[in-house]
């Protein structure tokens, strides 16, 4: 039987590397949102100015809507996850039909870039043009990511991708990690400044979009399009949705994809909800400080760095799965380490923060290329479109599972050994997929380690 050909293989090494280069700087772009944005500075921020806008009842009423002030950042996050849902499988299906990715990575990388640049307009009652400029950065980056993850089959041969997919996750990681503490320090001294409080959160969200959008050109310039290879039929907006029916349907004749996405769906739900909550536990069960916390996060910024290359390096030698399961089994480490950890213990907040630094983003490269193994040639966008709703779709079942463990036991050390359940199952599901044979069974050639 001849072996499936790999498209990456027929372009020149050097153009093949030139192009990964470039595609690495997408992800050093686009992470200074989820870190600079998402992680600490947008929701306090527009939580005070939901409060200012509200009225002596501590309610603001989007579209008619009462809302609590505190709630509307929490409750814009769950919109814009519901709305990913729905639009992240349709982007990737017409993407694939498209001969024009690269322009289309470029116009929704520069829609959340300018959204997220036009948050510096945030002062005052505006609470509302926060959230739906938040809405539209935070949907522009999962379709730009969408897109971006599926040039990763074009630009890499399958035995290159665990490389090539752990250089990413490791250059995003230190790009985010180096736009946060500038824009801490910004923070930090902006009394020395002669800035306001207020004036400094603005100017690191605007710092933000025009990192985005400067660092996204190195992608758009190295990046090549490729023909589509599924094109019949219909045009490609209205084609796109009979697909994206095709595709689900065509899933379900594919177990073992779909046990793969499973495991990465609890597995990641675990790993969501340790990144979300750990300052959370840091502060009201372990009591430290904000200084504390915040140097916690540095820390994990770039020692995930660190970790994306050094799994990257571990996968070439025992293979990919083979090093995901071991970060699974490190991962339940972590969360029963935290039960342990003593009150105040900064110490050991630290080093818990380096553990998972090392396995943060080395399972998430690692997952990203091993799913991409499994995608049908021409299928990447839509099949990554899948993915991504994977990550952040089911995003809110670990924060509720917490949330009930805290709830019912009243104990933040409870709750947080009650995620060990998202990696025990998620290790087994992961154990149990035939990874070749879903290889194969997408007609694409079993790399040397997988």
């Amino acid at each position: 039987m001849t072996a499936p050909v790999e498209p990456a293989a027929a372009v020149p090494v050097a153009e093949r590397r030139r192009q990964q280069r470039g595609w690495y700087f997408y992800d050093w772009a686009n992470s200074v949102f989820p870190t600079t944005v998402l992680t600490v500075f947008l929701g306090p921020y527009l939580t005070t100015v939901a409060r200012t806008a509200a009225g002596a009842d501590g309610l603001v009423h989007p579209l008619g809507i009462p809302v609590s002030a505190g709630s509307f950042f929490p409750y814009i996050v769950s919109v814009g996850t519901v709305l990913q849902v729905f639009v992240l499988p349709v982007t990737g299906t017409i993407a694939d039909r498209s001969p024009h990715k690269r322009e289309l990575l470029a116009a929704f990388a520069y829609l959340g870039a300018l959204a997220t640049a036009a948050m510096f307009l945030l002062e005052g009652t505006r609470y509302l043009l926060g959230g739906v400029l938040f809405l539209i950065a935070n949907t522009a980056l999962g379709m730009s990511v969408v897109i971006y993850n599926s040039f990763l089959n074009d630009i890499a041969t399958a035995d290159e991708r665990d490389r090539v997919s752990s250089r990413g996750w490791a250059t995003g990681y230190l790009g985010g990690g180096l736009l946060l503490a500038l824009n801490l320090g910004l923070f930090l001294g902006h009394e020395s400044l002669g800035l306001a409080e207020d004036d400094a959160v603005r100017l690191c969200l605007l710092s933000a979009g025009i990192w985005w959008a400067a660092f996204t050109l190195i992608p758009l310039r190295r990046l090549r399009n490729r023909p589509p290879v599924h094109v019949e039929g219909g045009r490609t907006l209205s084609a796109g949705f009979v697909q994206l029916g095709h595709t689900i349907a065509a899933l379900r004749k594919r177990p073992k994809t779909l046990l793969f996405l499973a495991a990465f769906l609890l597995y990641n739900d675990g790993i969501q909800t340790v990144i979300a909550l750990a300052a959370v536990y840091g502060a009201e069960e372990l009591e430290l400080d904000q200084t504390v916390l915040i140097s916690t996060i540095l820390i994990v910024q770039f020692m995930a760095f660190v970790g994306a290359l050094l799994l990257g390096r571990l996968a070439r030698v025992l293979g990919t799965k083979r090093v995901v399961l071991g970060s699974l089994v490190l991962w339940t480490f972590v969360v029963v380490a935290a039960y342990f950890l003593q009150t105040g213990a900064a110490v050991q907040f630290y080093l818990l923060g380096v553990v998972i630094a090392i396995v943060l983003g080395g399972s998430q490269a690692l997952s990203r290329s091993l799913f991409s193994q499994l995608i049908p040639r021409g299928r990447e966008a839509e099949y990554f479109g899948f993915y991504e709703i994977s990550d952040k779709g089911t995003s809110w079942i670990g924060p509720l599972v917490f949330g009930l463990a805290l709830q019912l036991t009243d104990s933040y050390r409870s709750a947080i050994v009650s995620l060990v359940v998202f990696f025990v199952v998620g290790f087994f599901l992961l154990l149990a997929t035939n990874m070749p044979q879903a290889v194969r069974e997408a007609g694409n050639p079993v790399p040397d380690r997988i």
